[in-house]
């Protein structure tokens, strides 16, 4: 049976890339693009796009209706590093989007949900190195407050009213497609459109930051398998880990070198250091990999020469 989906935040990192792709899976009528504001080109002629505030859970309700949608990605998001500059409007993008979905969920008007989690929901006192998934949670930022509420309420509308609603822990995203959009990761977007603009980049993060990282098809890929998993596959319901690489930025500078010689970085840490700091280096993601089989495809290496070679086309 075909799905009808509609994504609420795709002009956004993610929901622009996931969108082209559940577009090409399930036909482009079939996937209905909606965000504050209009979408780039390619989202805005491939297929159906509605202008919605993902608060506004009468719009929503009426686009559900509407389009007859049995699944909501909900991406629309404030990011980390934004986040810590308006926390309350952080918070109330952030909670109310969610919970207005999970109820229309529990109402029975949609039949799955989508809502992804963060690193962030991981603070200085959480292991470091291969975070495990059930482990020590005391996030100190914004964001990763209103993600380790989300995945409580996810738990609860699963547990309580039987939603099915599936989460992703997201490391740092990286995209060529789209510019960075206010994450303490997006130094690793950046990067590589300075590399290729002008040959050298002023890192916010100091050069041994390790972070785990993943490249956009992969976390795409990731997404759409869980929302596909059968649902006794789907054990976690507050929030899966989620895997592929881990680098600094020291390592990511000396592989866009093999590329580009005279490629030069320096650093100026700012008020992001605090929060990488926070954060882990690295996942044991080894749950997801073992529920619903998943596996990430690109490492450090082969992510470098494909955003290199689609930024220089």
């Amino acid at each position: 049976m075909s799905e009808s989906i509609l994504i609420l935040g795709a002009s956004g990192q993610i929901g622009n890339e996931l969108t082209q792709k559940l577009r090409s899976i399930y036909g482009n009528n079939n996937v209905i693009a909606s965000d504050i504001k209009e979408g780039n080109k390619d989202m805005m002629v491939s297929g159906p796009f509605e202008i919605i505030d993902a608060t506004d859970k009468e719009t929503i309700l009426k686009m559900v209706k509407k389009y007859k949608v049995s699944q909501v990605y909900l991406l629309a998001a404030m990011l980390s590093a934004t986040a810590e500059k308006f926390p309350q409007k952080a918070w109330d993008l952030n909670m109310t989007s969610l919970l207005a979905v999970l109820d229309l969920a529990k109402e029975k008007h949609i039949k799955q949900v989508y809502w992804p989690s963060s690193i962030a929901v991981f603070g200085p006192t959480t292991p470091k190195e291969n975070t495990p998934q059930k482990t020590v949670m005391e996030p100190t930022t914004v964001y990763g407050i209103s993600k380790i509420s989300g995945e409580f309420w996810c738990n609860y509308y699963h547990k309580k009213f039987g939603v099915d609603v599936r989460s992703l822990r997201y490391p740092g995203i990286i995209s060529w497609k789209t510019k960075p959009g206010g994450g303490t990761t997006d130094y690793a977007v950046d990067i590589y459109f300075k590399a290729v603009e002008n040959g050298n980049y002023e890192c916010f993060l100091s050069e041994k930051t390790r972070l785990p990282m993943m490249y956009m098809s992969d976390a795409v890929n990731a997404t759409i398998q869980l929302m596909q998993a059968k649902k006794e596959d789907v054990k976690i319901r507050s929030s899966y880990n989620l895997a592929a690489i881990d680098f600094t930025p020291e390592e990511i500078a000396s592989e866009i070198k093999k590329h580009i010689p005279n490629f030069t970085i320096s650093y100026k840490p700012d008020f992001r250091q605090q929060i990488a700091n926070s954060w882990p280096s690295s996942i044991d993601d080894s749950k997801a990999r073992k529920d619903w089989n998943w596996k990430h495809e690109f490492d450090l290496s082969s992510m470098t020469i494909d955003i290199l070679k689609n930024l220089k086309q």
